[in-house]
């Protein structure tokens, strides 16, 4: 599957009568076909996202940025528009709070070149990793109180001052509120330790170990405002001791977080995946050898490759 090169419209605000035919009309006037709209109302706060195909319209691109965020501020609502020449921003914006591993890998992936990209800002929601940032020469943020409650007003204003493309919560405990979220779909990476959708949420480490698994993993995925349930991207796996601990998983996940989290990113950069009916897929063109999703090629050899069913016969065909 190919990518069109569309224009993409995000408009986010509070909820109220005809916000979708304002804008659809809009389009309409100028020539400007939608070819593919999505709209989702979450706590009183509408987001519209729209994909369109302005190769024909009759105005210039300047005129519809400023026609729509005119129509914006009489409604209400935030605009976003992105035309396909301004999609291919390679600066990402990463979210900590205290755990290191992620932020570290990020950092020598990009000073290495195995990352295309830059890390154009770090905010986090404590300053315990912006000494990592500064030796690395990344303008830090701590947007969050005593507590650790972010200041997310500030945080999208970081996002936007900074032109970030992509969002990579490098570990960042903190849930993303559809303000955040709602701006930057599909736009957001988040590394989870576990093989979801098993054990969303917090301290998923003990949730294995206290129901027993034999097998646990870390999962890198892109956010939605479902809490850990956003389309899954990399995963990895790895066996868990008879007499594991939390702790002991911790330092098993902890470096393949990061080279899952390394791995989605890249996919997402290089266009090399797409969501589909809220799944990602492989473009067609992606030399899949050279990417792991999930276990690595060698395992393949130790999987048996027998007994099993007769495939010639249709499941529904077979008796019980």
């Amino acid at each position: 599957m190919t990518k069109q090169r569309y224009t993409e419209i995000t408009i986010v605000g509070e909820d109220s009568t005809g916000l979708i035919a304002n804008f659809t009309n809009l389009l309409f006037e100028r020539n400007i076909n939608i070819e593919d709209l999505d709209q989702a109302v979450q706590d009183g706060l509408f987001r519209m996202t729209m994909h369109v195909d302005a190769t024909e319209m009759v105005c210039r691109e300047a005129t519809l940025r400023e026609d729509l965020q005119e129509l914006g501020d009489e409604l209400g609502v935030s605009v976003q528009i992105r035309f396909p020449d301004e999609d291919d921003s390679r600066n990402i914006g990463v979210l900590v709070t205290k755990e290191s591993h992620c932020l570290e890998a990020l950092i020598e992936a990009v000073e290495s070149g195995a990352l295309e990209a830059t890390i154009a800002c770090v905010v986090g929601n404590h300053s315990d990793l912006e000494p990592i940032a500064a030796r690395a020469g990344i303008p830090f943020y701590d947007i969050g109180d005593e507590n650790g409650t972010p200041d997310e007003t500030e945080l999208l204003e970081r996002l936007d001052e900074y032109n970030v493309e992509l969002i990579v919560l490098a570990r960042y405990m903190r849930i993303l509120s559809p303000e955040v979220v709602f701006r930057y779909e599909r736009r957001i990476i988040n590394i989870h330790p576990s093989l979801l959708p098993s054990f969303a949420g917090a301290e998923p480490y003990r949730q294995a170990i206290d129901a027993g698994v034999r097998v646990a993993g870390v999962t890198a995925h892109y956010a939605t405002t479902d809490l850990d349930q956003g389309p899954i991207i990399t995963q990895r796996v790895f066996d868990v001791p008879d007499d594991g601990t939390p702790e002991t998983l911790q330092r098993r996940g902890q470096p393949l977080e990061a080279e899952a989290l390394l791995e989605a990113v890249h996919l997402h950069l290089s266009d090399s995946i797409y969501v589909h009916n809220g799944t990602t897929h492989l473009r067609e063109d992606v030399d899949k050898a050279a990417i792991q999703l999930g276990t690595p090629t060698q395992l393949e050899a130790a999987i048996p490759d027998g007994p099993t069913d007769d495939t010639d016969v249709p499941l529904g065909a077979q008796s019980e």
